[in-house]
């Protein structure tokens, strides 16, 4: 039992630590020569501007990537404490019911994130940036989801034992 909880929290870790890599780092699209580099809030060369209209009604898909994966890495930082809390807490033999629930939403927010970012990403970049390929931060974003998801499916699963 003390096995799968190890992995099932080292598991969870991992997740939270790529969901903090992915939003935080300026690697969710490169251009194909390389001098530009952008992520959900700046477009660098050098030095890093704020994406250009970020702030107006136009960037509302950005809007959606930014505030989805926020939500996420916060949603899978408060799982890993109300897991905490439930491990101690919760009599022999129940289920992480809100832990799992927690840590699903949490992937969900993921998912939308890097699809709202796949199916719209020229819509809100410049046309300077458009010709490049997906950093890794965005990889590991998309890793990042079936990560979550299984953590909350084994959460789900999971039951204390005698």
């Amino acid at each position: 039992m003390l096995v799968i909880l190890a992995f099932i929290i080292l598991f969870h870790i991992i997740s939270a630590i790529l969901l903090f890599i992915s939003t935080i780092r300026n690697a969710w699209w490169f251009t194909t020569n390389g001098d530009f580099y952008t992520d959900l809030w700046y477009i660098c060369n050098g030095t890093c501007e704020v994406i250009p209209k970020s702030a107006s009604g136009e960037a509302g898909y950005l809007q959606t990537v930014q505030a989805a994966m926020i939500l996420a890495t916060i949603l899978c930082c408060v799982d890993f404490f109300v897991f905490v809390l439930q491990l101690f807490r919760l009599k022999q033999g129940e289920r992480f019911v809100f832990t799992a629930i927690v840590q699903l939403l949490s992937s969900l927010c993921v998912m939308i994130a890097a699809s709202v970012y796949t199916a719209e990403r020229t819509s809100f970049q410049s046309s300077s940036v458009n010709n490049g390929n997906y950093g890794y931060s965005f990889v590991l974003a998309w890793v990042a989801f079936p990560m979550t998801f299984i953590s909350g499916l084994m959460y789900l699963v999971l039951r204390k034992r005698k």
